[in-house]
């Protein structure tokens, strides 16, 4: 038994596995069927959709009816589940083997802890996982848990610099900032030449990474089984944030809701840059300085002390959940819907991101914001593949929300945020100094 999991959490691993035995399709299928003769698999699935109901679903809504038109004898049900809710659903209707569905669209940070708990099935050499080595590397990674793959990435995304080209040429600045310092020199001319404020820093927790990137470190070493967040490269990186706020660099962003506010600020041309992932682009070119889409200049996080740069891989990976009662189907629907074309589809049909290598076609690559965050993910860093980490940003929201609005201190955020974790999620690991 792995340390912390909860009695609660045991006992639902013990009724799936029962719930499991007993009811996938055939006694321990291994998609034999769904490999030799997928056309006379039949049955039906049922999908919960974690994407967006009004932006991203309607796409993935036109994919399933494609898949039943290939497979007329597998129905598919589609759900679509609020994604802040989701999580919870699944654990909880996984844990009682009760009306969890078939294939769950999981976010790549909830993965390794359902695989944990025993609510994925591993999909490793099933014919859900076709050709892996057709995905990027750190999409595939973040499918991964101890050596086997528990899901099949559907879309990733990353962060990126996010600049209004008018307000930099009116500064006279011919090019992003590739360095932290370069951002606050960058900050300083654009406010006296405009005054335009410099750069929005979300008090989110997930936004501090690339801080952390900066000076070579993480929340955790995982191969030590160290938790690094309190380190002195990860406080250096953060102070890093810091100074661009106490600077003027950065605004002082609202405490509650403070995401928002700045991408409302960098829409309107009142904030000149933005760190942000490719879904916030739609909403961007919404807005009056970008009524011109060539206005929006994406370029690579900024660079910390050390010289690295780099953003966090995010994304979805699609998992089935260990009791269904059809593994054929369940491994049909998951490689037809993570399958190239159909990527590809759902990438210039709504903007997200690919996760195959063959799916990013020139019709694809076209789009100059799917162009630059291709390129961005060639950088970015895969998360810690470990069942908490997930939940490492609950604590370290409350802290960093805290520290960059100037109300605690970094160090004693970070130590603070360090213990928590120590306390309740990761008690078998030390922390570095």
């Amino acid at each position: 038994m792995r340390r912390g999991i909860s009695v609660a959490a045991v006992v639902g691993v013990l009724a799936l596995t029962a719930t499991a035995c007993g009811g996938d399709g055939g006694g321990g299928n291994d998609g034999a069927k769904a490999a030799s003769d997928p056309g006379s698999v039949s049955g039906t699935v049922t999908w919960w959709d974690t994407s967006d109901a009004t932006n991203e679903a309607p796409a993935f809504k036109k994919l399933v009816s494609a898949f039943e038109q290939k497979y007329p004898k597998i129905k598919v049900e589609y759900v679509n589940v609020p994604f802040d809710q989701a999580q919870q659903k699944f654990k909880t209707a996984a844990a009682t083997g009760k009306g969890a569905p078939d294939v769950l669209r999981s976010d790549v940070g909830w993965t390794p802890g359902f695989a944990q708990l025993g609510y994925l099935k591993d999909l490793t050499g099933t014919p859900a996982l076709e050709a892996p080595e057709d995905f990027l590397e750190g999409p595939l990674k973040n499918a991964a848990y101890q050596g086997k793959t528990y899901g099949v990435p559907q879309v990733t995304d990353t962060l990126g610099l996010l600049y209004n080209k008018e307000l930099f040429a009116k500064a006279g600045i011919e090019k992003p900032p590739a360095t932290w310092q370069e951002v606050k020199d960058a900050a300083a001319k654009i406010k006296d030449k405009t005054g335009a404020e410099g750069i929005g820093l979300s008090p989110d927790s997930y936004y501090s990474l690339p801080f952390l990137y900066g000076e070579n470190s993480d929340m955790v070493d995982v191969a030590k089984k160290k938790i690094t967040i309190s380190s002195a490269a990860s406080r250096k990186g953060i102070e890093t944030a810091v100074d661009l706020v106490k600077s003027g660099a950065a605004p002082k962003p609202a405490g509650t809701d403070g995401y928002n506010a700045l991408k409302t600020d960098f829409k309107n041309g009142k904030l000149s840059m933005l760190i942000d992932g490719p879904w916030a682009t739609k909403e961007i070119f919404g807005g009056d300085a970008y009524k011109s889409k060539d206005n929006l200049g994406i370029a690579a996080i900024p660079a910390g002390s050390t010289g690295t740069a780099g953003a966090p891989v995010g994304g979805h990976n699609l998992v089935v959940y260990a009791g269904s009662k059809n593994f054929d189907a369940s491994y049909l629907f998951t490689r037809f819907m993570t399958g190239a074309a159909q990527q590809e589809q759902a990438s210039t049909g709504v903007g997200v991101l690919p996760t195959r290598k063959s799916a990013y076609t020139k019709e694809v690559l076209a789009d100059p914001v799917r162009s630059a965050y291709y390129q961005a993910l060639s950088k970015a860093h895969a998360r810690p593949a470990i069942p908490q980490g997930g939940d490492l940003f609950t604590d370290w929201l409350k802290h960093y929300t805290q520290i960059l609005t100037l109300k605690e201190d970094p160090k004693d955020g970070l130590d603070a945020t360090a213990k928590a974790w120590q306390s309740a999620l990761l008690k078998d690991y030390g922390i570095e100094e």
